[in-house]
């Protein structure tokens, strides 16, 4: 198997403005070109003689990683006008500025649009027990049936004003009684249960008995936990033989999943001024308590560009509860109830399934045909997307780099100097964090020190696929189990490309053998780093370093090229297509348009936008595709 690089593209990262004043990144540059230079392998590289196409394509990196710091880097204003942003993209990263440069497959490149349409990107999770979150199921769990939290209309009526502000007292602890007691008029068991429900479901906390006092009914209602109750009245009106989380499937579209969770908490709250009278009463606001983001957890985060499916978990919030947002809010369901005792913790998922449509290719059918079957059987080089360092003009691997350095003048310069670009995502959260603590350490934990680990693997990995090619050579590393081994050159033909691991840089973790070894010693001298030394004084920024598989093979990859005449018709059905019986538009046979439905599936930690990049042989980078076409705005 041969390597292919892009005929513009060097391992040398072509400088910006500010590396070309900066004299630690011209001795990197002369560092590593030396190191180029001196390349006495004989390992025979093909070379694509023609430039990389200019494909009208809209390669957007939003999707899943496996930190949330992304989502902070991609706070993007995608939403605002198209030529300023296209602008402010004129001076962000290309692919070759973070070492992104080759590929693995010889076939030649082709056009196509991705995202063209936000439901042109859809992502399943894949859970750990291997099962592909669907939302398929819009029913409640029986267990809601029987304890419903859904009160009737009378349960809201049957408390006079009176006895509601002596519920409130009693409930917030504002006068001395210990009880309020409520005369039953009407004695008759439905009567009592309805005041029951109504003293329960309005004012969480308070527990209620029936009383005989003079020959009279009285519903008693009194503090089951204190003032303890106030603190998580949930808690207090939630059966004990139920499991304490509500498990869900979360299908959104174009949102991401922190924005998601943020809206859902804010109508649970009875915080949105799209919610009415009727609506306060289903999701029970009229005397409810504040429902915090924190108390929903998710495996990952999801792109926001997208259609996405995935499971979250939710801390005390009935099955019912969740399910009447289905009524009220835009562009989210939610379904597949459950309950259970454990919440979801960030990096538990298997991977994710995507399906994604490249619309208006211009390939072959031989064209496509190898590109697929490339990405299949070999894979595609497993970098860091483009998301993971920003879109502003300060790239985060230079602020990481600088934190490493101890250099905290450039840092405070790289955050607080204005630039052009856009002024998005962590540098806002940064200057955010430090106006509200004025608590430097706080502020700089804002910031995302380890994409300077990214930017070294990405470099060195493109620099360990010209050297070597794809094939595993003695002094790669192989994992067994959790510990990095070299291997020996007894054993090379024991193991493929695809077993190879290379590291980020760190304290605890070891280095190839070969000349890839040398070449990481010789990157981070070049950043006055020393690569034998990286624990910090600060301890979160101590990197410990990792270990990455250099290619990644999707697994159940397939495709299929349709044709259509109309841009703005779906070419498959979503999962909310499939539950309200919309059928797929009939396409033609023989449509002006040809697109690629294509289908596979990644471990976590992986990026989509680079297998995609495998198959139609061009840059990703934001800037690029703002140069090219702005469509992807709209």
């Amino acid at each position: 198997m041969e390597t292919v690089e892009m005929n513009s593209v060097s391992l040398k990262r072509p400088c910006s403005e500010d590396d070309v004043a900066n004299a630690d990144e011209i001795k990197r540059q002369k560092i590593l070109e030396k190191s180029k230079a001196g390349n006495d392998s004989g390992q025979s590289i093909e070379t694509v003689t023609e430039q990389p196409v200019d494909m009208k394509s809209e390669i957007i990196p939003n999707e899943e990683s496996e930190e949330q710091e992304e989502e902070e880097l991609e706070d993007s204003d995608e939403d605002g006008d198209p030529e300023s942003f296209a602008d402010m993209m004129k001076h962000g990263l290309t692919e070759s500025d973070v070492g992104i440069t080759k590929f693995v497959s010889p076939h030649k490149g082709f056009s196509g649009i991705l995202k063209e349409r936000y439901s042109d990107f859809v992502v399943h999770e894949i859970g750990k027990d291997g099962r592909v979150s669907h939302l398929d199921d819009f029913s409640v769990p029986v267990d809601d049936e029987v304890n419903s939290e859904d009160p009737s209309e009378e349960t809201f009526t049957v408390l006079s004003d009176e006895d509601k502000q002596r519920l409130e007292e009693l409930q917030l602890f504002k006068n001395k009684e210990t009880s309020v007691a409520i005369e039953v008029i009407e004695d008759t068991k439905e009567k009592r249960t309805i005041i029951h429900q109504a003293v329960k479901s309005l004012f969480p906390g308070l527990e209620t008995k029936t009383e005989d006092r003079d020959g009279k009914k009285y519903i008693i209602a009194y503090h089951a936990a204190g003032k303890k109750a106030l603190a998580n009245p949930r808690k207090h009106s939630w059966p004990k033989s139920r499991g304490s989380y509500c498990h869900f499937v979360l299908y959104k579209e174009n949102k991401d999943t922190m924005d998601a969770i943020n809206v859902l908490s804010k109508f649970l709250s009875g915080k949105s001024p799209q919610l009415t009278l009727a609506d306060l009463r289903k999701t029970w606001q009229l005397k409810a308590s504040i429902v915090k983001p924190n108390i929903f957890s998710y495996m990952g985060t999801k792109d926001k560009r997208a259609i996405t499916v995935q499971e979250i978990a939710v801390l005390r919030i009935t099955a019912q509860r969740l399910a009447h947002l289905n009524k009220c809010l835009m562009n989210f369901k939610l379904g597949n109830f459950s309950y259970k005792n454990h919440p979801l913790k960030l990096g538990e998922l298997q991977g994710n399934h995507f399906t994604v449509v490249l619309r208006n290719i211009t390939g072959t059918d031989d064209q496509i045909e190898q590109a697929m079957h490339s990405l299949r059987e070999i894979g595609f080089i497993n970098y860091y997307g483009m998301q993971r360092f920003g879109t502003t003009a300060v790239p985060t691997y230079q602020i990481g780099r600088a934190i490493l350095q101890n250099n905290w003048n450039e840092v405070m310069d790289l955050i607080l100097k204005p630039r052009p670009g856009a002024e998005k995502g962590y540098l806002v959260k940064c200057r955010e964090e430090w106006a509200k603590t004025k608590d430097p350490a706080a502020a700089l934990k804002k910031l995302p020190v380890k994409s300077y680990q990214s930017y070294v693997w990405n470099n060195m990995v493109s620099k360990r696929i010209e050297e070597y090619g794809l094939r595993a050579v003695p002094g790669d590393l192989i994992l067994k189990g959790a510990t990095a081994v070299h291997i020996e050159e007894g054993d090379v033909d024991n193991y493929a490309i695809h077993d190879v691991v290379m590291p980020l840089p760190g304290f605890d973790v070891i280095y190839p053998k070969h000349k890839i070894g040398e070449a990481y010693k010789e990157m981070l001298v070049a950043d006055n780093l020393d690569i034998n030394n990286m624990r910090h004084k600060i301890r979160d920024y101590s990197l410990s370093g990792a270990y990455r598989k250099i290619i990644i093979r999707p697994q159940n990859v397939n495709w299929e090229v349709v044709a259509y005449d109309d841009p703005k018709i779906p070419l498959f059905t979503t999962d909310l297509d499939k539950l309200e019986g919309k059928p797929l538009p009939v396409l033609p046979t023989d449509g002006k348009f040809r697109a690629l439905k294509m289908e596979f599936s990644l471990p976590p930690s992986t990026y989509a936008t680079m297998a995609i990049r495998e198959v139609l042989k061009m840059d990703t980078s934001i800037k690029n595709q703002t140069q090219l076409n702005t469509t992807w705005l709209r």
